[in-house]
């Protein structure tokens, strides 16, 4: 139904050429009735089909017209909108009728005049209410008919040939124009998207390292706690006091980030970034902590000193984790333009010894047995995401002498 209904205006408009040309030819006597009538079925076909089938349209003019030359048909007046048919070629045809149509403007213009005769060429003039004009011109040698009436013929298709043409071109640039606003719109949307999904990444590793760093210290305290004497009261008491205070903390870091990531909630005061406090922590969990600093320290913009923060909070969880309790784990810390931090805690002796120093994958799957660096890497991965995004760095290698793993991150001071 859609399919006829796109049909329609061209099927009516073909059939009220015919019945317009049907009139026209009433008023002439033909030798032969049914040539006419050939030239206005062509005609109306040619009308009919030329926004849906130009190259088509073109085809049956063209043999319309050398139908009437052969069967030397008188012209009629409706032959003028062959122009339409130029039309759709021009705006609705593919290259190639656009290029064949404009070639046949003048061909058919020198063909007409080959054709017609100076008395029918003066007679059609007369319909058209020139005719007088043209008689005085001929009359006065100013103008061959010949040339005028090529000019007109020209003239009377070339005309809404280039409006059909200057239409193409203008419906072209729009289309092109919503081709851009749609890359756009489809640009923006994927940048869009891939800011939820950093959003949603930079969330998971920040929960990730709080979660993480304060579960390890608190399962470091309650395993402590197991070998306290049963009459040691208040060991018992400092340790339950760490862990809440662990807990405390991890809860109101928590917080923090979530409230970090809606737009619309009112965050809590963000807590003093403080790495001396990290370490202190980490001591009340029962872990020797040996920490040294080298040169003056800097203040760092707050973006920089979260960075900094979760950084060596992940290398501590690491190491509570991975590293020999019987054993301090240095914390290093060197200002040198730029902040150094490694951690640095001793290989466990079940694990195989290597021969040289190696380093350990940072990002996918781990070079070294999994119990090395943890959670597939991606505790190693985030820190890596973090520095990178700062314009800092990371390195992470497992050492020989002495057996150690070591975690160094380079942390810009000043933001970039």
């Amino acid at each position: 139904m859609r399919h006829l209904l796109r049909w329609l205006p061209d099927a009516l408009a073909g059939l009220a050429i015919l019945l317009i040309s049907l009139v026209e030819i009433n008023r002439y006597y033909y030798v032969h009735p049914w040539t006419p009538l050939v030239v206005i079925t062509g005609l109306a076909v040619a009308v009919g089909l030329s926004r849906a089938l130009p190259g088509a349209a073109l085809a049956v003019a063209w043999l319309t017209a050398l139908f009437q030359i052969v069967t030397d048909a008188h012209p009629m007046l409706t032959e003028v909108l062959f122009a339409v048919v130029a039309f759709g070629c021009a705006r609705w045809g593919r290259i190639a009728t656009v290029w064949l149509s404009g070639l046949s403007i003048p061909i058919g213009a020198a063909l007409a005049v080959l054709w017609l005769t100076p008395y029918t060429f003066y007679e059609s003039l007369q319909l058209l209410g020139v005719g007088s004009f043209a008689a005085d011109a001929y009359r006065s040698g100013r103008v061959d008919w010949r040339i005028l009436g090529a000019l007109l013929g020209i003239t009377l298709l070339a005309t809404p040939w280039l409006l059909g043409l200057a239409l193409r071109f203008a419906a072209r640039s729009e289309d092109s124009r919503r081709s851009q606003v749609a890359a756009e719109a489809e640009r923006d949307q994927a940048e869009e998207i891939a800011r939820l999904r950093e959003e949603q990444a930079q969330l998971a590793r920040d929960v990730h390292d709080v979660v993480g760093h304060s579960l390890a210290v608190i399962l470091a305290q309650a395993e402590a706690a197991q070998y306290l004497e049963d009459a040691d009261t208040q060991g018992l008491k400092v340790t339950m006091a760490n862990i809440v205070t662990s807990a405390r903390s991890s809860l109101d870091d928590v917080r923090q980030v979530l409230a970090s990531t809606s737009e619309h909630a009112t965050a809590p005061p963000a807590r003093h970034v403080d790495l001396d406090s990290l370490i202190d922590g980490v001591r009340a969990s029962g872990h020797e902590v040996v920490t040294t600093e080298v040169g003056t320290p800097q203040p760092m913009p707050p973006e920089l000193e979260v960075v900094a923060f979760r950084v060596l909070q992940e290398m501590l969880t690491n190491a509570i984790k991975h590293g020999r309790r019987d054993r301090p784990v240095t914390v290093e810390r060197h200002w040198e333009g730029d902040l150094r931090i490694e951690v640095q805690n001793a290989v466990p002796t079940d694990v195989p010894p290597l021969a040289e120093t190696q380093p350990i994958a940072v990002a996918g799957p781990p070079a070294a047995p999994p119990t090395l660096v943890g959670n597939g890497g991606q505790g190693l991965d985030g820190m890596r995401r973090r520095l990178e995004a700062v314009g800092g760095r990371l390195d992470v290698r497992r050492r020989v002498d002495p057996p150690t793993f070591t975690a160094t991150a380079w942390v810009p001071v000043r933001s970039r």
